[in-house]
């Protein structure tokens, strides 16, 4: 019964460093895929802001939690250049009180996920139709970007960062 055990228990470790090792690598994945759509994503609002004439803020494209503030300027409207960076800011600071929110009270802050969540694909909707110039074509990308998780609109961003908004 002796020998049983011991089997038993060496088995057990096996298994234990076997799925160690799985969850390792999981995580590792995970990391390389949030890093490679972290790039992507700057790369996109860095040359679509040096573009449609924020070259003097592409640069935040870069900087982490701050960079949101690319995607808000690129689909801002305003009358001017002061109208639209002030139109950008207040979803910005809305954005970032959300994340403080979520990271400060992670319990209630769940709450705040569903609601991120609806303003990116409503963000990512308007940058669509700046892009394509069209409500349909929009409609249809952002549809795409949600059910392919963002790939869609890493896809479509990279191939039109370099033109011009038609809307």
């Amino acid at each position: 019964m002796k020998g049983g055990f011991q089997m038993s228990y060496e088995a057990t470790e096996y298994n234990e460093a076997i799925s160690d090792l799985f969850i390792a690598i999981f995580l590792l994945s995970l990391l390389v895929l949030a890093l490679a759509g972290y790039i992507f994503n700057a790369l996109i609002y860095y040359k679509a802001s040096e573009k449609n004439g924020f070259s003097d803020l592409a640069y935040i494209a870069w900087i982490p939690i701050v960079n949101i503030y690319s995607l808000f300027l690129l689909t801002a409207s305003g009358d001017d250049d002061k109208a639209i960076r002030a139109a950008a800011l207040k979803p910005t600071l809305i954005f970032t009180g959300l994340i403080l929110f979520l990271f400060l009270i992670p319990l209630i802050g769940l709450i705040t996920l569903p609601i991120m969540f609806c303003l990116w694909i409503y963000y990512s909707y308007r940058l669509m139709y700046r892009w394509s110039g069209d409500t349909g074509k929009a409609v249809l990308y952002t549809v795409l970007s949600v059910i392919t998780g963002g790939l869609f609109h890493a896809i479509y961003g990279l191939m039109h960062m370099n033109q011009p908004f038609k809307a």
